[in-house]
């Protein structure tokens, strides 16, 4: 077998991968959203409850974009 045999059968989707690089941001997006607020809690622990109805609000939107990746995959790679 030559090269070239080879490298025609390689076939597939590439979307498997293209959703891991794509759920790489809002992972990294969760990490600074969580740890802003222990930061903010640890600046001014009365305002804990407030912080943390908006960190949650800020990770339902970061994962928003995972979700949005993965449904790309499906749209573009399959």
């Amino acid at each position: 077998m030559d090269s070239t045999t080879v490298l025609a059968e390689v076939s597939g989707s590439i979307a498997t991968v293209g959703y891991g690089l794509a759920a790489i941001g809002p992972a990294i997006g969760v990490g600074i959203v969580v740890g802003k607020t222990i930061e903010g809690v640890a600046r001014q622990p009365e305002l804990a409850g407030r912080l943390q109805v908006l960190m949650w609000i800020g990770i339902a939107f970061t994962e928003a974009l995972a979700f949005i990746g993965i449904a790309t995959a499906f749209i573009f790679g399959y």
